[in-house]
């Protein structure tokens, strides 16, 4: 039928709902991406005809370019868009159900980390002597020393930096969990953001990267560094892909600060923004933490103070 609804309509439907609902930008970025590629083989499909077979046909489209994990989080959003099909009154069943167990698993590979105290100190000895640009060598120092998400960091504007109270408050648009997030700031953390600020506090950014090639007439628009410019930094300096990434940084904190036994669990997941699933333990650790972390915060300053002037034996 030709005024049939088909399942593009729905999917940007969908994707007006998430807008509509304050989803992160990057997030709507994703589903719009992954609609797109749905989009090639159903767009133009009346919903209620779409069969099984013909998702995982489109599916085993994307498998066959190696694109594993793709194809897993587009039958996924492809779900989404039936469901809210369902609840719309334009389909009665969501035919990914039946797939479960049909697309091959994706091969699970963690974040590369250095996790072992000589190694990291000789990664914050490279850190140091990097000579690129000021906003990348304070971002990946800053890295290390907050262990935030790359994201977090890299955007973060100079209004969210409390250096009086040494706390940095991350908005709850640009974390995961959607909630805003107070980070504790060590003495050395405050060092490096006053030195920085001496360069880019004139702009709104903390970490400008290059700015987007303007119109004729207009401003250069300055946006943050990259998570590529971060991991680039890394290669530079003689890390592989498979050694160090940005978002190691956190695994490397992560790890080191439960084996040291001089912190809480509970701590260490606050100060990461884990979230916790069990909703009583979570309510109690929002308010118990706090003056923990502080601690944690400087302690961990100190020790890669140490780790840094550690000298691998001879």
């Amino acid at each position: 039928m030709s005024n049939a609804i088909t399942f593009r309509v729905v999917g940007n439907e969908l994707h007006d709902k998430k807008r509509l609902e304050g989803k992160a930008h990057r997030t709507l970025e994703k589903v719009r991406w992954l609609l797109d590629l749905a989009y090639v083989d159903l767009g133009e499909l009346p919903i209620r005809d779409i069969s099984s077979a013909d998702i995982l046909a489109a599916l085993r489209t994307i498998e066959a370019r190696g694109h594993h994990e793709t194809a897993r989080r587009l039958r996924a959003t492809m779900s989404e868009v039936f469901r809210f099909a369902i609840a719309t009154d334009r389909a009665s069943t969501d035919p990914t159900l039946a797939l479960r167990g049909a697309l091959i698993a994706p091969t699970v590979t963690h974040r590369a980390a250095i996790t072992d105290r000589k190694g990291f100190g000789a990664l914050l000895r490279a850190l140091d002597g990097f000579t690129g640009q000021p906003s990348t060598k304070a971002a990946l120092l800053l890295s290390a020393l907050l262990y935030q998400r790359p994201g977090e960091l890299r955007a973060a504007t100079w209004d969210e930096f409390n250096l009086d109270e040494a706390v940095w408050t991350i908005p709850a648009v640009r974390m995961k969990m959607r909630k805003p997030h107070a980070v504790p700031l060590p003495r050395q953390a405050i060092a490096i953001l006053l030195d920085l600020k001496a360069i880019t506090g004139r702009g709104r950014l903390t970490f400008p990267g290059i700015g987007a090639r303007p119109r004729e007439g207009q401003p250069l628009a300055q946006r943050p560094i990259s998570e590529n410019t971060l991991n680039g930094a890394l290669r530079r300096l003689g890390y592989a892909q498979h050694e160090m990434s940005a978002h190691g940084f956190r695994a490397s904190a992560s790890t080191m600060l439960n084996e040291s036994g001089l912190w809480a669990a509970d701590a260490i997941e606050a100060a990461l923004a884990h979230r916790d699933r069990n909703t009583v333990r979570r309510a109690y650790a929002r308010g118990e933490h706090w003056d923990q972390r502080v601690k944690m915060a400087q302690w961990w300053a100190d020790q890669l103070d140490v780790m840094r002037a550690e000298k691998a034996a001879q």
